[in-house]
């Protein structure tokens, strides 16, 4: 049950004065629909109202004026603006309506009346007079105390103004309970951070621009109260799952042989995960960990060797990955290593029907196959395992909670081993993996060639076709990524399609297509194309699957390459270089470039560390959404900026373990304010990196 104290802000945002069945759609779209999610709401800048004069004006600022209304000028024509002149004892100032119910704005301001005008000024480009186009206030003088000199700014969308939601923010401030305090008093006064009421009054009533910067008392003690209330949940979730007793396996002397015949030696930091995994697997509780690895740095063979130590205990393994062609490729990898020592492996996806189907489901629920690689096929209803206890989840932030939970849900205390190829800086990896054990694979196994990589202008695209009509005739094979960003989706997909018949101009039927927008068993089915070999050339948007392994591949070409994040570029940059060939990687841009995307470029041409790569991504791009990390189950903050914040996250996850750990029920009394703070953040609802 939801504490009462916190009621007023999980009210819906239509007991706000104003919010009716009109507004609350624009407001939630913008914020949120609860009026918590107002309050949360942060302003991204502010204004200064200066009280000035006509004479005194300067142009393009917000200016505050005393003005006599001198007279109201009706629209020439349909699509003219309404004109109110007037008068200020120095000089004229016009103010325009466009759209306006000027018979209403005459009633409301006639002639002779003294009013208070503010709003951003500009000069007419017709007699260069001064001009306020749709003023922020019009007000009788009398109240000329209620226009703000300092005003906070708040994202706006279309039918809801700025200042709107500002008025929102503020009753919703006024809705908000002074609460417990939950943050240790001795850490808070070494911060000098304020009570937590007192942050967001800071918060909504900026007097200064340092009062919305992320490093300002205010939004640090905000934003730690989120890192911490969400630190609290992993660290809940994992305590339950150590909890909860599971299978031990122990290290098989079958494996050891599996490893000794594979045609190459395991890494360094190989042999460290399999260890980690394995003294997991032997601990008797429930392993939930990561494997984090670089493109192409021998997850899946890590994994293997696990699901090797479990076949040999008589019992079974699943791993599942987002796409069918993914599936299809770790099955390939493991299934003759297990079969030549007789661990028999399936590979079950959406296309399997009839008898074939049949005869997979009976081998996984009768347990002679020890092995099951699949899609989302995998937790079907229909599928049951003998004794399934380990599931392997690849790139687990692509599948929901639920579907993660329905595959696990299918052995009782299943082990987890989540991969995942998105290199993540070190210091956000707690935000992300919480409630993991990481493990890093961080070496490249031998025998991996660089990709060679250079930057070219887009000018220079004819010299880049002429290289790849000499290197397709001896068997090589290309991707050319042309970028989609959502903002322009359609104008981006229309320049992949124009791509893509450029090269077929030159190249024939060998060119193939993909992005988002194609259909999945179609998509498939050009992946498919390219990885046997039938397309030589492979033009995609960045949906491009991380993962899949085309050996033959040597040339990547990544137009205005400028448009993408570095760690983006480097997941792209991964799909070639991964078999024996010399690759090349080309970075097309348009010039002139910035001086962040020169360096970008750059470190992408010195360094094919993921890690250092990811380290660096988040130094340049500093806030906002660092990595495009909210496509890879980053959590949803809304006062924490993980770039920003990034000192706070350890210690927000120390001071959960140790809370915990002093009180796991949370019955003191910090405890019971803990509580609160938890619900105020719902984090125990679902936190947005839940691993299953």
């Amino acid at each position: 049950m939801r504490p009462e104290i916190l009621f007023p802000l999980f009210a819906p945002t239509t007991a706000l004065k104003g919010v009716g069945p009109r507004v609350a759609p624009l407001l939630e779209k913008v914020a949120g629909p609860l009026v918590r999610d107002v309050l949360f709401l942060t302003p991204q800048n502010l204004v200064r109202r200066q009280l000035t004069t006509a004479a005194e004006a300067h142009d393009g600022e917000e200016q505050t004026f005393v003005v006599m209304i001198e007279g109201h000028q009706r629209p020439g024509r349909p699509g003219h603006p309404w004109k109110i002149r007037t008068f200020d004892g120095t000089g004229f100032i016009t103010l325009v309506f466009f759209r306006a119910h000027g018979p209403r704005l005459e009633q409301a301001h006639p002639r002779g009346a003294k009013r208070i005008v503010s709003g951003r000024t500009e000069r007419s480009s017709f007699d260069h007079e001064l001009q306020i186009v749709h003023p922020d206030y019009l007000w009788p003088v009398e109240r000329a105390q209620d226009v703000p000199e300092v005003e906070a700014i708040y994202p706006a969308t279309a039918g809801l103004p700025s200042r709107t939601i500002r008025r929102f923010a503020l009753e919703a401030l006024e809705r908000a309970p002074a609460l417990p305090e939950w943050q240790d008093p001795a850490w808070l006064r070494k911060q000098r951070w304020p009570a937590w009421r007192e942050a967001f009054e800071t918060l909504h009533n900026p007097t200064s621009e340092a009062d919305l910067s992320p490093q300002s008392p205010a939004r640090r003690r905000l934003a730690f109260d989120e890192l911490f209330a969400h630190q609290l949940a992993l660290a809940q979730r994992k305590a339950a799952r150590r909890a909860e007793p599971a299978r031990v396996i122990p290290a098989s002397p079958q494996t050891d042989r599996i490893e000794a015949d594979l045609p190459f030696t395991l890494t360094g930091a190989q042999i460290r995960t399999l260890a980690e995994l394995r003294g997991d697997l032997q601990s008797g509780e429930r392993m939930s960990r990561l494997i984090q690895g670089d493109v192409g740095s021998g997850k899946t063979v890590v994994a293997m060797l696990a699901m090797a130590d479990v076949a040999a205990a008589g019992l079974q393994s699943a791993l599942m990955a987002p796409t069918e062609i993914l599936a299809r490729q770790h099955y390939e990898t493991l299934a003759a290593p297990l079969a030549s020592h007789g661990v028999k492996a399936i590979l079950l996806t959406g296309r399997d029907k009839g008898a074939g189907r049949t005869e997979k489901l009976a081998a996984l629920a009768g347990g002679t196959a020890a092995v099951a690689v699949g899609t989302h096929a995998l937790f079907q209803d229909d599928v049951a395992f003998h004794a399934l206890v380990l599931t392997v989840i690849d790139e687990q932030h692509r599948f929901g909670v639920n579907e993660r939970g329905r595959l696990q849900a299918k052995g009782e205390a299943a082990h987890l081993i989540a991969m995942s190829a998105t290199p993540i800086p070190r210091t956000l990896e707690l935000t992300v993996f919480g409630d993991l054990d990481v493990s890093r694979i961080d070496q490249k196994p031998p025998g991996r060639t660089p990709v060679a990589t250079r930057a070219a202008p887009m000018s220079r695209v004819g010299e880049i076709v002429a290289r790849l009509r000499t290197a397709i005739p001896g068997g090589a094979q290309a991707f050319w990524i042309c970028p989609l960003v959502s903002e322009s989706e359609n104008v981006d997909l229309a320049a992949a399609e124009a791509r893509a018949a450029a090269l077929r101009q030159v190249f024939g039927a060998k060119v193939g297509l993909v992005h988002g927008k194609l259909p999945g068993p179609e998509k498939d089915r050009v992946m498919a194309a390219f990885a046997d070999g039938s397309l030589s050339v492979l033009v995609a948007t960045t949906v491009v699957e991380v993962g899949v392994d085309v050996p033959a591949a040597t040339i990547m070409v990544i137009e205005q390459a400028e448009r993408f994040g570095l760690a983006q570029l480097h997941q792209l940059r991964g799909r070639v270089g991964r078999g024996k060939g010399e690759s090349f990687c080309v970075l097309l841009y348009d010039p002139p470039l910035s001086d962040i995307a020169k360096t970008r470029l750059d470190i992408l041409r010195r360094t094919d560390d993921g890690f250092a790569i990811a380290e660096k991504d988040l130094e340049l791009r500093g806030g906002g959404d660092p990595l495009g990390l909210k496509q890879s189950g980053f959590p949803a903050y809304r006062l924490a900026d993980p770039a920003a914040h990034r000192d706070l996250i350890a210690v927000a996850a120390d001071d959960a373990r140790l809370v915990l750990a002093r009180d796991a029920g949370l019955t003191s009394e910090r405890g019971r304010a803990v509580a609160l703070l938890q619900s105020l953040f719902d984090w125990r609802a679902g936190a947005g990196a839940e691993a299953g």
